[in-house]
Formats: structure tokens, sequence, C-alpha cells
């Protein structure tokens, strides 16, 4: 951590060298001859329970919340589990593109993980890389301290009254949410008990929503949307966990019901990470890592490049990207457990160099049925467009240099507000 440490702080006094060549109008397509030469992927933990009992406030569910054998936070095997399949399934696919060998152990310094501080991260990462490179020995670097996170959970660099008025500014306001989202309130209402008909007199609709400022640090959303956000999220993890039916949203929440009240979650990063100001700060030193690897930058990454880490971080980047991206059967731009944002370096036949974004992640039944990963049933793998990226025919091809520029530009130079 400590070589990472200054080899991002030298990053950031000096750009990546940009690449001489100018862009190209063409290139080979998708399923064409481009060869693929390094990829990065930044990637959420996998499933874990609530982070605090309750999972919600008292009063806002009818009935307490279903308990987890695995301690609050923490990675389940049910989850690691999860992991290693993608992990097995990375070996094949990336290995049938040329980047990784099919048999063996890769060579050292071919394939590189980092993991944020949190042990749910960490476990996560030990668990992919066990069924990607199985009996190998590879190790995942995390920092000792988990307080100490510089680039998982920056902590300088942010005012946060500027990011409270960034994040006011974001539209269309987080009290015009509350009525853009009044169906999924009333999905949100009848699962935890609570909607008309029960007479319960609990639940979280109708209570406002506010910005909240933290020194130094991002917003926070209060009330009524972040109380949805953590409720639908912990249906989910009841569903992903494979729990019985009974048990997921008290036997009250289909998968319909999950998706519905998931788009909580996207408004809650809407909001805390999604502004300018905020996303260029906090997904700053993630960006650089995957600059500096995509570019070759010594030290900085291998053939394959592993950032494990948070929703948090994936919703940050991709507010720093200002793309969107969709994953398997969630909502757009809702980070998935277990699943990444990914980059790819590839050449065409002309040697240009191009990045193309993508989104990976299992989907909802192939984690809560723990079903193995094969060309047969893969996870998900989608191309993203890059704005201010992309060639003639072809949006989500974005040539290197252009990549560069737009990634050094906002780290060189980030939201002033």
């Amino acid at each position: 951590m400590a070589r990472l440490r200054k080899t991002l702080m030298a990053a950031a006094m000096a750009m990546v060298p940009l690449l001489a060549a100018g862009a190209a109008q063409a290139a080979a397509g998708p399923t064409g001859d481009l060869k693929l030469e390094r990829v990065v992927m930044v990637m959420r933990h996998s499933v874990r329970p609530p982070t605090k009992s309750p999972a919600t406030p008292v009063g806002t569910t009818a009935q307490p919340w279903s308990s987890w054998s695995t301690p609050y936070g923490e990675l389940t095997p049910h989850g690691g589990e999860g992991a290693r399949l993608m992990g097995a399934y990375y070996r094949t696919f990336l290995a049938s593109r040329g980047l990784l060998p099919r048999d063996g152990c890769a060579a050292q310094g071919d394939i590189v993980a980092w993991a944020s501080g949190k042990s749910r991260a960490i476990k996560t990462a030990e668990m992919f890389v066990e069924g990607l490179q199985p009996g190998c020995g590879l190790k995942v670097a995390h920092p000792d301290d988990e307080a100490n996170d510089p680039i998982f959970h920056p902590a300088e660099g942010i005012d946060g009254d500027l990011a409270l008025r960034a994040a006011q500014r974001q539209k269309p306001g987080v009290a015009a949410e509350a009525r853009a989202h009044a169906a999924d309130f009333a999905v949100l209402q009848r699962v935890l008990g609570c909607d008309e008909a029960t007479k319960a007199g609990c639940g979280i609709a109708g209570k406002p929503s506010e910005l909240k400022a933290n020194k130094g640090d991002t917003p926070d959303l209060r009330g009524a949307l972040s109380v949805a956000s953590t409720a639908g999220q912990t249906v989910l993890l009841e569903y992903v966990e494979g729990k019985p039916m009974s048990e997921v949203g008290w036997g009250r929440a289909s998968k319909a019901d999950i998706q519905a009240m998931l788009r909580f979650h996207t408004v809650k990063f809407h909001y805390e990470v999604g502004a300018p100001y905020i996303a260029e700060r906090y997904a700053a030193p993630i960006a650089q890592v995957v600059l500096n690897a995509l570019g070759g930058v010594e030290g900085t990454g291998g053939k394959l490049t592993m950032l494990v880490g948070h929703d948090t971080n994936i919703a940050a980047l991709r507010g720093f990207l200002d793309a969107h991206f969709a994953a398997a059967d969630y909502p757009r731009d809702d980070p998935p457990p277990g699943g990444a944002m990914g980059f790819e370096l590839v050449r065409d036949g002309a040697g240009k160099p191009f990045v193309r974004a993508f989104y990976t992640a299992q989907s909802m039944d192939q984690l809560r049925e723990l079903q193995p990963l094969t060309a047969a049933n893969p996870p998900s793998y989608a191309y993203f467009a890059l704005p201010g990226c992309g060639v003639k025919g072809e949006p989500t091809l974005c040539p290197l240099e252009t990549f560069q520029k737009i990634v050094g530009g906002k780290l060189a130079n980030p939201a002033k507000e």
C-alpha cells in the first residue's frame, strides 16, 4: 500500500503521458480483430447482512427484520461462494480472449488485486482470486487499517459545505424525488407491512427527506428516501443470500417488487456522490489507478487489475465519468453485490489502442441459486458509452488518448463547485 500511495501522489502531480497517435475515425467492431491487452475491474463486495441492527429505524416496519447467522456487515459464506464462482468464470473467459493462461498460474505481476480495508471487501477479493487462480497463492493487497484507506475511502479534498450545495443542485431535487417515486414507495410500504390495508401505523412514505452536510466529506441523504434505499437493499440481500421466500421481505416481496424498491438506491447515490464536485474528488484515487493501469504505468497494475470496494465507489466513478450502465436485471446505474464496472484496453489491427467500459454482474437468480457460470450461463457483460468518447459506428469504443484526456483533465482540474 505504501508503494501504491507513492504512485498515486506522483500521478497527481503529473498526468500520464498521452499517446501521440490521433483519434481513430473507424475501428474494428467488438467482435472484430481487436486484441485484449489489459482489464481493470472495480468491484463491489458480494452479499452481506445489514451493517447494523435494526436495518431501518424502529417504527418503519410492521415486523422485525429477518435474522442472519453472519455478523452484521461481514461477507456471508454464500456471498463468498458467489465471488468464487465469478472468479472461476473469468479464468475461462479471459483465457478465451488470450489475456490469461487457461491452465496453471499466471505469471507474477499479471494479476494485481487491491481491496478496501473493510473485511467484506477483502474476503470478496480473496474468494474471487481463489476462483480465478486456484491454488496459486495470489495475495490481495489492502490497508492494514480500514480508517487509513486513501483509495476507497478518501478523506481529503472535499469541502462539506460546497459538497452539500453541489448535491442540492442535482435535478430534479430531493423534494421532487418522492413524487417521482410514488409508485415505488407504494410497493415498499406494502412489503414493509405498512400500507393502508394493514393499518399498522408504521412506514416511511410521506415523511420528508433532506440533505445534510458532513465536514470534509460527502453529504448524507436522510429521511424517507434514505430509509427506502436501505430497506430495498436489505430485501435484495435477503433474496440473493438464498433465504426462503417466506423470509424475503416477510414473504411479501416478489423479484419485481425488489427491482422497484432498488430504484431508491440509485436516488441516494445521485445526491450523495453524483454531483461533479463530489464525484470528481471522491472517485479520483480509483480513477487514477484505472488510468495508470490502462496506460501501463509501471507498478500500478497488471494484465488484470482488480479493485474491490463498495457500491459508493462505483457510484462515484459513474458520476466522475458522467456515464450510465445496465447490470443484469438490476435498475439502471445500480451496482449489484459482487458486480463490477470494468475497462478493457484493446488494440485494432493497426495497433491503435482503445478503451471500452463495461459492467458485469451475476443476475439476482444466478447469485441466489449460486449457479455455475459458464459460456452457456454467463454473468451479464454489457458495454456502455463514455460521454466525449466513441468513434464512428462504435459508440462504446473510446480512443485511449481521448480517455486519458477526459480522465486526466478531471483529475487535474476537478469541478470547482
